[in-house]
């Protein structure tokens, strides 16, 4: 396993190395040991999975703390455009956001640590992603940010005519909002 740093440190990708044949392939895409040994000491609780097709758009979500998730995501069908972007106060890279392409043919992964608002958009006609993440879930703790923002100026690779949210994803604050709410 590789471990591939971003430009936000803790922020990291994984790539597994993948044995292959004419039957097929073979990767591990998860070992606790190495993942404490390279990534950090992280155990996940709880598995997710979601099936979406071309141009839904998941997020940017998140769980407030105390409930707060660190989550590890892959997919194994298809395609996305996987977006971490920091809100921890304070942090000197506030804010900011990392986007990385993962498809069931790179089989890369993204670990995410706490206090990072998660989204995706399907870039394949069908995507299954997976996730886990090291927190149950507690709807009461829920948050999201627009996908929109412009002030995090993310290019979510494809035309806004062809995104599809949810109607709670709509209704999500900008982040300068939600800091506002927070006060």
């Amino acid at each position: 396993m590789t471990i591939i740093p971003t430009t936000i440190p803790s922020v990291v990708i994984i790539e597994p190395k993948v044995f292959g044949d004419e039957r097929g392939y073979f990767f591990e895409s998860f070992s606790e040991k190495i993942f404490r040994e390279k990534v950090c000491d992280t155990h996940f609780v709880q598995d997710n999975e979601s099936k979406s097709s071309y141009g839904v758009l998941r997020g940017l979500h998140f769980q407030k703390p105390p409930f707060a998730q660190a989550k590890l995501v892959r997919v194994i069908k298809g395609a996305v455009l996987d977006v971490a972007v920091d809100i921890r106060k304070g942090s000197p890279t506030f804010g900011q956001h990392v986007a990385v392409e993962l498809t069931a043919e790179n089989k890369r992964q993204l670990f995410l640590p706490r206090g990072f608002a998660h989204g995706f958009v399907v870039l394949s006609p069908e995507t299954l992603f997976q996730y886990k993440c090291d927190e149950y879930y507690h709807p009461e703790s829920e948050g999201g940010i627009r996908w929109d923002d412009p002030s995090l100026k993310i290019d979510w690779k494809i035309a806004e005519k062809d995104i599809l949210l949810s109607e709670k994803d709509k209704k999500n604050p900008f982040l300068q909002e939600f800091l506002q709410s927070e006060k």
